[in-house]
């Protein structure tokens, strides 16, 4: 508010006898129009007497304008407000280090500890105890009878001959791998249950938004840096990233993935991405690192871990339905062996080309051959060996009956086959 003075050095302006008793009317006149006004538009606006709570819940979409607004909002008593849980976004101040304090202590350090035994000299052994070769992150989510369970990634452990559990005490213990999974970069570690203080929940990961809030636990760049805490939000849902298991530079497989900002670095494979209550959503696992890429974390959602961690504790592998054929793709043959080799019509130009056909298998029993070119499986077009496997791994089960559509020698074919548990595709 501005104010002005129109006498010298601010002091009150003068007024005659007679406008004092014209101001006085004119004010008196004001406050009797103002209060017929209130009057009559208060009782409108269901101000009074409690009507606006009434006309809101008469209101659905003032309802959801409500529900919507933070919780320390002053819409309810007292009472009620003490009786309201606190909103669960980092927006509104989730207690970040409430929940790390809570589930800090599951997530764990792995040493993957590995054999160089030989090349000694004098044919002397070296370091035959085993050196450590790498370190990442894990998630104890189960205790059960002496043994505590650790969900990891495939690549944290794989070549070991000895893990090495650190707790986030800097406490060391040993753990033995119970079984990994290459396609879907998973592996699970057991540990002594009396060292295991803590368990993290299971969420819900197919319940996820993009914008929802998350947390990320993990040890980037080793132990050094043990516990670290970073924060975000998914980024995306469903990002598919390609997996090339035998690195000759082709995806093998396209596995499914949580995309964050949070901060993800070597050595947060295997850690917890966490909702904002605390319950694991996925695990960590992957981010993409280039000069013009910044914050791109990825992490397996949880509804895809916990059907691969299951099989793993009680069978040590993942038993996924195969034809018994080894392939490759046809883009990956000369374009000149099409029609002379296979016999392939000149439009068709993309498929899986079967290599080898084992002996009893579920290909073996349909009457599938050697250079038999697949195309479509249950009608669906495959395009190479990752296709194939693709529809394979994700939308059949043991036993399951599959059709397969092949060329052979100029025709297209057509056999359905029983899917069986072999280690080829």
């Amino acid at each position: 508010m501005e104010y002005r003075s129109s006498g010298p050095e601010g002091s009150p302006p003068r007024r005659s006898k007679g406008s004092r008793w014209g101001y006085f009317l004119s004010s008196l006149i004001g406050l009797i129009v103002g209060a017929l006004l209130v009057a009559l538009i208060l009782p409108r606006t269901g101000l009074i007497d409690g009507e606006s709570s009434a006309n809101t819940e008469a209101q659905p979409g003032a309802e959801q304008q409500t529900s919507a607004q933070p919780m320390s909002s002053p819409v309810d008593t007292p009472e009620e407000q003490e009786a309201q849980p606190a909103s669960l976004t980092l927006a509104e101040g989730t207690d970040v280090p409430g929940v790390v304090e809570r589930i800090g202590g599951a997530i764990v350090g792995i040493t993957n500890i590995q054999s160089r035994g030989g090349g000694g000299m004098f044919g002397m052994q070296e370091d035959a105890a085993g050196v450590p070769v790498g370190t990442g992150s894990g998630v104890i989510y189960k205790k059960e009878g002496d043994l505590a369970y650790i969900v990891t990634n495939n690549h944290v452990v794989a070549g070991s001959n000895q893990l090495e559990v650190t707790l986030a005490d800097g406490t060391d213990v040993e753990g033995k791998l119970v079984g990994t999974d290459v396609w879907t970069d998973l592996a699970v570690v057991t540990m002594d249950a009396s060292a295991a203080d803590t368990l993290v929940e299971f969420g819900d990961s197919s319940a996820l938004r993009a914008g929802q809030p998350v947390i990320a636990i993990g040890n980037p760049l080793g132990l050094e840096f043990a516990g670290s805490v970073t924060t975000g939000v998914v980024s995306g849902l469903e990002r598919v990233v390609p997996v090339d298991v035998n690195e000759d530079g082709q995806p093998d497989f396209q596995s499914e993935a949580i995309q964050t900002d949070a901060a993800i670095n070597p050595g947060n494979s295997g850690g917890a991405l966490l909702d904002a209550s605390g319950k694991l959503i996925g695990i960590n696992s992957a981010k993409i690192s280039t000069e013009t890429v910044e914050g791109i974390g990825l992490a397996i959602p949880i509804d895809i871990a916990v059907p691969i961690i299951e099989q793993l504790e009680a069978n040590g592998e993942v038993q996924r339905p195969t034809m018994g054929v080894t392939t490759v793709d046809l883009a990956s043959i000369p374009s000149a062996y099409y029609q002379s080799d296979l016999g392939l019509p000149a439009d068709v130009t993309a498929g899986a080309v079967v290599q080898r056909v084992l002996p009893n298998s579920a290909a073996a029993q349909a009457g599938l051959r050697e250079l038999d070119v697949i195309t479509k499986v249950d009608g669906q077009e495959i395009r190479s060996s990752g296709d194939l496997r693709q529809h394979l791994f994700t939308q059949k089960k043991v036993g399951d009956r599959m059709e397969v559509a092949f060329y052979r020698g100029g025709r297209e074919e057509q056999v359905t086959l029983s899917l069986t548990d072999n280690p080829q595709i």
